[in-house]
């Protein structure tokens, strides 16, 4: 299916929650379409055993279908842990708005082995989802991208309906498709529109019939003109003559409810006081010049700040607290702090009696005192007098009685001393504020007074006072004489300077009406809603009805003032808003400084989109990067949804929930959540903005609304824009009428036409255009700016078609430069003129006055759009070039139609490069599978002879990969940043290489290889690279991409389809682990299973390890085989890879270097023992897995003979032996006893070797049943770095030789035992003995019993030093306790006593070997020690060999280090991480009695792999590495992608599905 063909699919939305709940989505804003019908999915995935799973629900207010929303009102989703599985919450989305989720848990605490205290639930924060609202105009829907609105300050619109239906059909005619009114509701005393009288009546000059005249209005805009309403809602403040603030001040914040407010009032009172008698201080009331001001201020200072002695409102009243507190202490009323006297020093209680008066007055301060943080009435801030008491008692011991005056005396002067000093600080503050104070009030009056660009007041008087009236004081009458007269001076609202949009600026904390610092709107009382409406009932209800009635008319709202209007309150009226109006579109400006706290709002709100304004552009520059800002997504974009598994059926019954009964199988197409820009409604002017007459050059008119219409984003304009008016319209002081010669032409229908009296003629194209691509969603643009010129190329991402504009902009000083603009070459690309046109306005002073002096009608500027000839456009067969003349003066405009002939059909392409993949991958093997989606360098190479290799892009260097994973590594990122300026999209553009090489190579593989199953694949490509060749190739990084990304997608699910089901329905990591084995596992011409054919193998590791004797291990392989291959389900893998180590067993051994087992080498005595394990694994795990014991194979080597010869001899192969007899044969020889020297001994085997190394000893102590082997210049376990410098002196010396009884190798011999025991006594293996050296017969149980009953005693090194006698150690080397040694009884004692990383191997392979509680023990002591943030420290960090760097290429004179000898003392591996999880998960889980318990000890070990999670996602190998530096840091040397690394995480899982939570 392709991605264009889901029309009938489920849509879903994917919510990822990382392992605290929160979104996985960058800056945490999700923003989705509008609800569907079906409705679509949002669907959060958790993972199983996150933090969050235990005792942990989901928490969700998105109602069901048919519920109305209520905010808090959230419907709970348990969350049923497992570890395997990501969990999936489907929640269908009915509705628009803002909704919020959360998740609710008991955190797991921090691992231990001691009693743990008891988690307190917990919940995380709330996140928000934003749900676009669905808007339709006359039956059809329109996207908030395609809006076009039209601002009009109502009280210009004139008599209606006369004057207002000429209004509407003009603007109508223009193009436009909503109309944004200010409020239309009665106004105050100042007749702005913003301070409302009465929020429940409509301005009767408008509307004399009240709600039936905007009935009528609503739906003659909708029906006759096409015109959607938006209107503001303001709910911060109201008019200062409301009548209602008579009947309720408690609305407002008045000195009974905000007693902070008192000193503010306090000094303007003082202010207006002063400012009234200026004749009589000699003070001017009319101010002339700044010495003037300067005089004025002198006289503030003099007769205004010190009689108020505004000082009391900070400082402690001293004689007041101290004589308190000395009353308190002599009544023994002492009341010590909670903490006590904490921090008094060694010296105690006496020591305190030292402390300086600033210590003791900084003791009160913290521990009591009272008003810190905010003013209120005089002296309001005050000590504790019984803390203060407790000082005094310290001090001077109880004082019971009165007696003792001069005690008295004495206390009472320390503590005045400390108050004192206590109102030092105070004393600062207020002088501080005073200072702010003064220059606020003289700045103000400066520019309302003496500034060219303030409204230059004139006279101080009572009508224009010396300062702005922060305080309405009401009117005293029969009304407001019932009230207190402190509650009817009420604070009135304004704004501040770079202010915290989340701080009440009239609240407690807030100083701001003191100091000044608020340019008010004097004719607007600031609201005082409280926190909840049980705060001011009588306010929330009265707003709220005020809010319904608002959305009964209108589709939108444009909140007034959103920044300083309360969240909670904003929250609660959207709601009641929204449940008149479930679509409401809102719209907000915000003046927040920050882009964070935008999205706070935004995201609570559930704004859709923030008003963005043109008219702030400076210059041409800066107005392209507006453009640019909201012009959409660059041309050639990737597909904007990672879509992913759309091919896939959903089953509910796989999912933790199906809800809603939308449970049905079904196709889906699932789209991931990406980071979303917030939306934009760009206006060219507002209400609040100079027109370009007045900010740049009138004739920037036509190119600024130019640019904005292209933007992929809401636009829109105000009244007066298209008709050029001079100078902006005043919304408080202007009387005049709104005049346009659009709203007076007698046609209904404007025609797209040149004319006079403004813009209107190409507005209209202008308008329909953006219209046209917002709802078609043409959103890809190119914006290029060159000068004073900008151009924007907007296009359909699909069918390729666009609109071209070119802007010469008009700002101030461009006069009539008619600079050229070069020659524009649109490649690929066919164009076709709609249009080019000049403005010429006519803007000289004496007009513009003239204009002005209309009393009765607002004008616009004699002008006339006239058309420009003389563009050319050149088109040949791959690109068009477009010329514009010389005269193409600033104002200028061409627009053009452009569309790419070689994608005409261009939606078909998207279809077609995206279908048919599952059919054509869907006969691949996993082997093809191998060929197509990996092969590093050396194997790739290897496999062509040497001819091809992995593909190199210029500047960015060769790929991982020769298949679709080395592209998707590179290409992920770029498609998930849209990174089009990447080396490969350069490349792309610079020709089509990377297709040929991508086709050639199937093509290949389908012929040379043989592989006909890959001929449909390769077939597939053609095709699809056929289909995007003729594309311009600016697209070619588009289309390449998508066809790389539905290719690899459909390899990834035919993978899995090929693997068991708890690969196929299991976690992300999970699958990702599971593809290494595809990615392991192939063909190499170099390396082979068997000498006598070529056939798949699994490599170790890649690049390192993937080719000729270097690629096949038999410790590797064995290591890895549980997971890699049983864990997936690929059972013949495993039996092929056992079969055929099986065949070259010799000397009771496989070996580890096979080498096409034509050379193998048996230098390793631990890969027997993984060997047998995974023949136990098989068995057990693959249904009638028992059948392989009895599977024979042809000898390499003689049975029981250590003959060597060569594999083409004829003794080679010619006995067989079955499984059975080789695991027979594998525990006898070892039982008898190995001794013997590798063939081939010498430099030509391993040059690095000494002759000692060579020679192989192995043997059983029957006393304990424990396996010894090695010397001190062999490394026979996995630990295997020898040392190779001769310049240090380690060459020939092991890094780490680990002779002696190993215990991972004591561990799975027990394992190994256990199960050969049990198969015996089943009568599924005919042996149940083996015979020793001496000829004693010796049972496989009582061999294992011998090693469990000596096993904790040898290894185990015991916490308390009292035990020692209990176990066989030396106390005199022990460095660390509570752990398990390495080692017994090694070539060198201390070696025995270091903490490695290999115990867990054994625990998980015979935990009946270890004390639970001790084992557990070790396990918590490695998980401080040695564990990292992905591998395991190969070396206990407390040892003094540890080194933790490893550099394979240091030659130095370190012995310790150079040529890597640390390979294994130090630095982290990844396979051991597995087996220590495991065994975690496997010993913490035996502790653990309660579903809860079982849940926490997963998620410990959920906990443990993020490292690793992390490491998969962003590795370009798409694996996981073999090892890290110390904490994780990257090793250069490290093989990137390691198949026991993965392998051993798998058995993790394999393990953790056996062991249930339950």
């Amino acid at each position: 299916m392709a991605l264009s063909d889901s029309v009938n699919a489920q849509e879903v939305y994917l919510l990822p929650l990382t392992d605290q709940g929160a979104p996985q989505v960058p800056k945490g804003y999700i923003y989705l379409p509008p609800p569907s019908d079906p409705p679509y999915i949002v669907r959060f995935a958790i993972e199983g055993t996150s933090s969050i799973c235990r005792e942990g629900s989901l928490w969700v207010n998105l109602p069901a279908r048919g519920e109305r929303f209520q905010r808090n009102h959230f419907r709970e989703y348990k969350l049923r842990p497992n570890f395997n599985q990501t969990l999936k919450i489907d929640i269908p989305v009915f509705l628009a708005g803002a909704f919020a989720y959360y998740t609710s848990f008991t955190p797991p605490p921090n691992f231990s082995t001691a009693e743990s205290p008891i988690p307190i639930p917990t919940r995380t924060a709330t996140y928000y989802i934003d749900v676009s609202p669905k808007l339709t105009l006359q039956g059809s829907p329109l996207p908030l991208d395609a809006l076009s609105i039209f601002s009009t300050v109502t009280k210009f619109m004139g008599e209606y309906p006369k004057d207002w239906e000429r209004h509407l059909q003009g603007i109508s005619g223009r193009g436009y498709n909503m109309i944004h009114f200010t409020p239309l509701m009665e106004k105050g005393r100042s007749k702005s529109p913003y301070s409302i009288y009465d929020q429940l009546k409509f301005e009767s000059l408008c509307f004399p019939n009240g709600e039936s005249d905007v009935v009528s209005l609503i739906n003659n805009m909708e029906t006759e003109h096409g015109l959607l309403g938006l209107t503001d809602v303001v709910w911060n403040h109201t008019a200062s003559n409301s009548h209602w603030l008579e009947l309720h001040p408690e609305a407002g914040y008045n000195i009974d409810t905000a007693p902070w407010l008192e000193s503010a009032l306090e000094l303007e009172d003082a202010l207006l006081e002063f400012g009234m008698k200026l004749q009589s201080h000699g003070l001017p009331t009319s101010l002339g010049s700044a010495e003037d001001l300067n005089r004025l201020m002198e006289g503030v200072k003099k007769h205004v700040i010190p009689k108020l002695s505004l000082w009391e409102y900070y400082v402690i009243n001293v004689d007041r607290d101290a004589q308190a507190a000395v009353e308190a202490w002599s009544k023994g009323n002492v009341k010590f702090p909670p903490g006590g006297f904490k921090g008094s020093g060694v010296g105690g209680l006496e020591g305190i009696k030292d402390w300086s008066t600033k210590q003791m007055a900084d003791f009160l301060l913290e521990n009591g005192f009272f008003g810190a943080s905010e003013l209120g009435p005089r002296f309001h801030r005050r000590i504790d007098p019984q803390i203060a008491a407790a000082l005094l008692t310290v001090i001077y011991g109880h004082k019971n009685s009165a007696d003792g005056s001069s005690d008295l005396r004495a206390a009472l002067r320390r503590m005045t001393n400390i108050l004192n000093e206590m109102n030092v600080s105070f004393y600062q503050e207020f002088d501080s504020d005073v200072v702010v104070t003064l220059q606020q009030i003289s700045d103000r009056i400066k520019y309302l007074r003496l500034d060219e660009h303030g409204p230059k007041l004139g006279e101080i008087n009572s009508k224009n006072p010396l300062v702005e009236l922060y305080f309405t004081r009401l009117p005293l009458n029969t009304t407001t004489k019932k009230h207190r007269s402190t509650s009817l001076a009420l604070v009135n609202n304004g704004w501040i300077w770079a202010a915290d949009a989340m701080k009440d600026h009239a609240g407690p904390g807030s100083r701001a009406y003191l100091r000044r610092e608020v340019i008010v709107w004097s004719d607007c009382v600031k609201l005082r809603y409280g926190k909840s409406p049980q705060d001011n009932p009588f306010l929330w209800d009265f707003m709220t009805r005020y809010t319904r009635l608002m959305a009964k008319f209108f589709v939108g709202f444009r909140i007034d003032n959103c920044h300083s209007t309360p969240l909670v309150v904003a929250e609660y009226l959207l709601d009641q808003a929204r449940e008149i109006r479930p679509d409401l579109a809102v719209f907000a400006e915000l003046f927040t400084g920050s882009e964070q706290m935008d999205y706070v709002f935004v995201e609570r709100l559930g704004i859709s989109a923030l008003i963005r304004e043109a008219m702030q552009a400076w210059s041409t520059g800066e107005m392209s990067r507006l453009v640019h800002m909201h012009g959409g997504r660059p041309i050639g974009s990737f597909e904007v949804d990672e879509v992913y598994g759309n091919e896939k059926t959903h089953d509910p019954a796989r999912s933790t929930n199906g809800i809603n009964g939308l449970s049905q199988p079904r196709i889906e197409r699932i789209h991931k959540i990406k980071q979303s820009p917030v939306h934009a409604l760009f206006m060219d002017c507002t209400h609040d903005n100079k027109p370009p007459a007045q900010r740049r050059d009138a004739r920037d008119t036509l190119p600024n609304s130019t640019l904005v219409n292209m933007c992929a984003c809401a636009t829109g304009s105000v009244m007066g824009y298209d008709e050029i008016y001079p100078r902006h319209v005043d919304v408080v002081q202007e009387t005049r009428l709104y005049s346009s010669t659009y709203s007076d032409q007698t046609k209904k229908n404007l025609e797209h036409e040149s004319g006079t009296g403004g813009i209107g003629g190409i507005k209209k194209l202008l308008n329909q255009s953006h219209i046209m691509m917002g709802k078609d969603g043409y959103n890809e643009t190119h914006i290029h700016h060159d000068g004073e010129y900008v151009t924007v190329h907007r296009v359909h991402p699909k069918s390729r078609k666009g609109f071209y504009a070119i802007a010469h902009t008009a700002f101030p000083g461009c006069g009539n430069d008619s600079r050229g603009l070069a020659p524009v070459h649109l490649t690929g690309t066919k164009a076709k003129k709609i249009g080019s046109w000049m403005l010429q306005v006519d803007a000289d002073e004496d007009t513009k006055n003239l204009v002005l002096a209309d009393m009765r009608f607002l004008k616009g500027l004699p002008s006339i759009v006239s058309d420009l000839h003389g563009i050319e456009l050149y088109t040949n067969d791959d690109e068009t070039v477009i010329k514009i003349p010389k005269k193409f003066p600033p104002g200028s405009i061409a627009l053009f139609e452009t569309w790419i002939p070689s994608a005409e059909n261009s939606d078909g392409l998207d279809k077609f490069v995206t279908s048919d993949a599952s059919e054509a991958f869907g006969e691949l093997s996993l082997i093809d599978l191998n060929f197509v989606l990996f092969r590093c360098e050396p194997e790739e190479r290897d496999s062509s002879g040497g001819s091809d290799g992995v593909y190199s892009i210029p500047n960015h260097g060769p790929l991982m990969y020769a298949g679709l994973q080395g592209w998707w590594s590179v290409l992920k990122d770029v498609i998930r940043n849209n990174d089009l300026g990447h080396p490969i999209c350069n490349h792309l553009r610079d020709g089509q290489w990377a297709l040929d090489y991508v086709a050639a190579r199937l093509e290949r593989m389908s012929k040379r290889e043989g592989r006909p199953s890959a001929h449909k694949a390769a077939q597939w490509f053609v095709e699809r690279f056929r289909a995007i060749r003729k594309l311009p190739n600016f697209l070619l990084p588009r289309y390449f991409a998508l066809v790389i990304q539905t290719a690899y997608q459909a390899s990834w699910m035919r993978s899995l389809e090929l693997m068991s089901n708890n690969i196929q329905h299991g976690q992300q990591f999970l699958q990702s682990l599971a593809m290494v084995s595809v990615q392991q596992m192939g063909y190499s011409k170099s390396a082979s299973l068997i000498p006598s054919k070529v056939v798949p193998s699994l490599a170790a590791g890649l690049p390192h390890f993937s080719c000729s004797w270097a690629r096949c291990w038999g410790r590797d392989v064995f290591i890895s085989l549980r997971g890699l291959f049983l864990g997936t389900g690929r059972f013949e893998e495993a039996k092929q890879h056992i079969l055929a180590f099986a065949s070259v067993l010799k000397h009771g051994m496989i070996p580890n270097l096979l080498s096409d087992g034509k050379l193998p080498r048996y230098n390793s005595r631990d890969s027997i023992w993984f060997f047998l394990q995974s023949i136990q694994d098989y068995v057990n795990m693959v249904p009638n897995g028992n059948t392989l014991l009895k599977e024979r194979i042809s000898r390499r080597f003689l049975p029981y003979d250590d003959t060597y010869f060569e594999f083409d001899d004829h003794r080679a192969f010619s006995c067989e032996s079955t499984v059975e007899e080789i695991i027979q044969e594998s525990l006898q020889r070892h039982a008898t006893g190995l001794s013997f020297i590798e063939a081939n001994a010498g430099p030509g085997l391993d040059m690095q070797m000494k002759p000692e190394g060579f020679q192989i000893d192995v043997k059983v102590d029957w006393s304990t049943g424990l396996i010894f082997g090695g010397n001190q210049f062999n490394c026979g376990t996995w630990m295997d770095k020898m040392g190779e410098s001769e310049k240090a002196g380690s060459k020939g010396i092991p890094g780490t030789p680990r002779d002696g009884a190993a215990i991972e190798i004591t561990g799975l011999l027990y394992s190994t035992l256990v199960w050969v025991a049990q198969l015996h006594d089943d009568g599924s293996y005919e042996n149940g003995v083996v015979t020793a050296a001496g000829g004693q017969k010796i049972s496989f149980q009582g061999w294992a019993s011998r090693i469990r009953d000596n096993f904790e005693r040898c290894y185990y090194i015991p916490l308390d030093p009292k035990e020692d006698d209990q176990y066989d150690i030396n106390p005199t080397i022990v460095n660390r306790r509570g752990i398990y040694k390495d080692l017994y009884k090694s070539g060198k004692e201390y070696e025995d006593y270091q903490l490695r990383a290999n115990f867990p191997i054994a625990m998980t392979v015979a935990p009946q070997l270890f004390n639970p509680e001790k084992a557990l023990g070790a396990l918590e002591l490695a998980d401080s020690v040695l564990r990292g943030p992905t591998g395991m420290a190969t070396l206990d960090p407390s040892d003094l060999n540890y080194r933790p760097y490893y550099n394979n290429s240091e030659d130095s004179n370190d012995f310790a280090t150079s040529k890597g000898r640390n390979y294994h003392q130090g630095p982290e591996w990844l396979w051991p991480t597995g087996f220590f999880l495991r065994a975690l998960l496997k010993f913490d889980l035996m502790r653990r009695e309660t579903k809860e318990g079982r849940t926490e000890a997963f998620q410990q070990v959920t906990k443990r792999l993020e490292g690793c999670k992390k490491a998969i996602q962003e590795s370009p190998w798409a694996g996981l590495t073999e090892l890290t530096n110390k904490n994780g840091d990257f090793c250069a040397d490290s093989s990137p992608t390691q198949a026991w690394s993965a392998g051993c995480l798998i058995d993790l899982f394999y393990d953790a599905q056996m062991l249930s939570i339950e």
